[in-house]
């Protein structure tokens, strides 16, 4: 990067954009398993037909972008493990296209590779041109599992070809290269996209119709993103990224600052799809202080309709991806987007300003995103680390014996942790193998944070901290 390309886009450009969003959604809107805790708004009435809709590919795409990661989930019937809920996936898709919202967003690995078979049952039940799907190349696991050249070739182009099966469609709307930037960098895109071939497959399919719109998904090395978009010699015509408040100057771990990356993009006229506008629902479940300093602002609204309407107000983002799992989640981000009420510059600062304040609180990067699972020793990764971040945001961390609630943090922190956490799946259990970190988008030394988390719980349990 140099000096131009760090330039950061200011408070005052930020009210431009602002106010341009909001002339983009005042005439496109008139045209028209784990529970996250999003502080819910009241139970008003939510519009069919006032989605706020973006046109920047040529398609008439909604704001509010359905991920469809986090699909609810449900004992199988046999009692061994889980399957998708596809009765209430059914409920949820059909509800999401009725009040406006027409993308959606999958993968094969996600729900332990179940989500695109769930989303393309629910969604052939419908019109095909009454939604978008969104689709990726996922074959990061093919490539950590060590195939390489033809045999990396044929397992990705079976994939690829597996999404068209189930998803119940013969073109994909939107197909993205995914998760670029991850593991060894810019010798694994490499590895993935071009030495196996699979890059100019994919190319000539689009050249034959069977892919409408291209891009990729970026998370971790910024020179795998400069690359993709100065120097790989293909025309995007969508790029996903991590984008919310917090991360604009504040990305944590491997990550880069948002506000580097949008600007990349905004000026190459390159629409960005935004992933992770909650982090994982980190910013529904923020520390209490922060959560007085919202609603006394807006006391009708979610604390998570502050992070979807910052995603959102950016006149270059195409649509915002949200996994919602449950049906109150879907709503409360229906009325954020139906229509967006774009942040002002001083609701941008005051956002900033509460960014700042929540960089100070040391929590653990994890968006539960579960690309770390299955642990092969049977840890529940993001339980734990969910765990020890929940004790942090509700100020419920113990911190020394001479505090006043130091026994009371004590017991809630112990307690909760036994509760969220079955015993055999805790982190005393870890081993340090590693096979976790390369999966984590975040960058998260894994095993690290296991064993300063077991350190932490050993000296709870001994009272000698």
């Amino acid at each position: 990067m140099n000096n131009e390309d760090k330039k950061k886009i200011s408070r005052r450009d930020f009210f431009k954009i602002a106010g341009a969003a909001g002339a983009v959604t005042t005439g496109l809107a008139a045209c028209g398993n784990k529970r996250t805790d999003s502080s819910a708004a009241t139970n008003t009435e939510v519009p069919t037909d006032a989605m706020t809709y973006r046109t920047l590919t040529g398609d008439r795409v909604s704001l509010l972008g359905y991920g469809c990661m986090r699909w609810p989930m449900k004992d199988s019937p046999d009692g061994k493990g889980q399957v998708v809920d596809q009765e209430e996936i059914n409920r949820l898709v059909d509800y999401a296209l009725a009040h406006g919202v027409n993308y959606f967003d999958t993968a094969p690995p996600y729900c332990q590779g179940l989500s695109e078979e769930a989303t393309g049952i629910a969604l052939s039940r419908h019109p095909r041109n009454s939604y978008y799907i969104a689709t990726k190349m996922s074959n990061h696991r093919l490539y950590g599992a060590g195939l390489r050249g033809k045999e990396l070739y044929d397992a990705s182009v079976e994939m690829y070809r597996n999404s068209f099966k189930s998803l119940r469609t013969d073109y994909f709307d939107y197909y993205l290269f995914h998760i670029l930037g991850t593991g060894a960098g810019m010798e694994e895109m490499r590895g993935r996209l071009y030495d196996c071939g699979i890059a100019d497959f994919i190319l000539k399919e689009k050249e034959a119709g069977r892919i409408r719109k291209l891009g990729f998904s970026f998370h971790g090395d910024v020179k795998v993103f400069d690359y993709m978009l100065q120097e790989s010699g293909i025309p995007w015509d969508f790029v996903q990224i991590q984008l919310n408040y917090l991360d604009w100057r504040h990305a944590s771990g491997m990550n880069v600052n948002a506000e580097y990356l949008y600007g990349e993009l905004a000026k190459r006229n390159i629409p960005a799809v935004i992933m992770e506008p909650l982090l994982g629902g980190r910013l529904s479940k923020v520390h209490d202080h922060i959560v007085t300093k919202l609603k006394q602002r807006e006391p009708e609204h979610s604390v998570a309709s502050w992070a979807f309407r910052f995603s959102g107000s950016f006149p270059d983002v195409l649509t915002v991806l949200s996994g919602m799992t449950y049906m109150e989640h879907l709503q409360d981000n229906l009325r954020t987007y139906s229509p967006l009420q774009p942040l002002t510059d001083e609701e941008f600062r005051f956002l900033q300003e509460t960014a700042d304040l929540m960089a100070q609180y040391q929590t653990i990067p994890c968006n539960d995103c579960n690309y770390c699972m299955p642990c092969p020793y049977g840890l529940d990764i993001p339980s734990v680390l969910l765990h020890y971040n929940k004790c942090i945001n509700e100020g419920h961390m113990p911190k020394s014996r001479q505090d006043d609630n130091y026994q009371e943090a004590r017991r809630a922190f112990l307690i909760g942790y036994d509760r969220s956490v079955p015993r055999l799946r805790q982190a005393s259990h870890c081993i340090g193998c590693a096979q976790c970190n390369p999966h984590c988008p975040q960058g998260i030394d894994i095993p690290k944070e296991m064993q300063r988390i077991d350190h932490f719980v050993e000296q709870l349990k001994q009272n000698n901290l």
